[in-house]
């Protein structure tokens, strides 16, 4: 599958999406400070879900209705860190089709996978 990760996102997260086989594009090795609105522009047109650490995006998503192939956000506070990038791996692994087009939300034992607005 294929990924824009935020600036926001732990990069323990776009290293074992990498490993597991995945393309991940990272802000911060592309266009850094790029404004939240600009990567759901850039993952739209590209077809990469994004994955963020940052909740303006469900803001820009379900508020403003701006256009997106699909976010992941991540819920981990610093305590539970750890295990964050391996369970994004298996969340891609067991849903994978199914998250184009969603806002998943993940929190440790928790995953709730919505629709995106005018889907």
């Amino acid at each position: 599958m294929r990924f824009l990760a935020d600036e926001s996102c732990d990069f323990a997260v776009v290293r074992a999406l990498r490993v597991a086989g995945h393309e991940v594009l990272a802000v911060t090795e592309m266009t850094p400070r790029a404004e939240d609105s600009h990567i759901l522009y850039l993952a739209s047109q590209q077809q990469r879900i994004v994955i963020t650490e940052d909740k303006d995006f469900g803001q820009l998503v379900f508020a403003f209705g701006q256009n997106t192939q699909g976010v992941i956000f991540l819920r981990y506070s610093s305590s539970v860190r750890l295990k964050m990038a391996e369970e994004v791996v298996n969340l891609v692994k067991r849903y994978g089709e199914k998250l184009p087009r969603r806002f998943i939300v993940v929190q440790p034992g928790r995953i709730r996978i919505g629709r995106t607005p005018g889907r």
